[in-house]
């Protein structure tokens, strides 16, 4: 139980560091890509001066490196769409482990109540209440009939 107990600080603790590290990797990858698409914007760039000078072979090399960064743009962009998709999961399998956890220690209480409360002690508290109202009732009809001369007139005498 103890092992259990302090057990889940440090998986939540991993949780929260793994989420920050993707975090971290995730604005990694936004530079680079912000680095990249400057990148081809410049290949653009020295393409068209290159067009320019009528120097069309080396425009070519520069749409074509601009082609190779615009493919590790989009890498970039299904990595980052990858580490989205583990965050949510993350998210979610931390969530799932919170409620968990809240059911578990919510059972452990009403197991704990029951324990309290016996079956028997219900049953014979139950038997004691039982017995008090009876008592009650008892001691309500002695006290509601009629004493001296209301107890010798009865109904027949009213009908006469």
């Amino acid at each position: 139980m103890l092992s259990r107990v302090f057990g889940k600080p440090k998986q939540e603790a991993n949780a929260v560091t793994t989420l920050d590290k993707l975090n971290e990797t995730l604005e990694m990858l936004e530079k680079k890509e912000k680095v990249l698409l400057k990148k081809a914007s410049a290949e653009v760039e020295k393409a068209k001066e290159y067009t320019k000078a009528h120097n069309k072979r080396a425009a070519i090399q520069c749409l074509k490196r601009k082609k190779l960064y615009e493919q590790q743009v989009e890498q970039l962009g299904n990595f980052q769409l990858r580490i989205h998709d583990q965050m949510i999961m993350l998210e979610g399998a931390k969530a799932t482990t919170e409620t968990v956890d809240a059911l578990r220690t919510g059972a452990a209480a009403m197991k704990a109540m029951q324990k309290a409360t016996n079956i028997d002690d219900v049953d014979k508290t139950m038997d004691e209440i039982n017995e008090q109202t009876e008592n009650m009732k008892q001691i309500q009809e002695a006290l509601a009939t009629p004493l001296g001369a209301a107890a010798d007139f009865d109904e027949l005498n009213l009908r006469n």
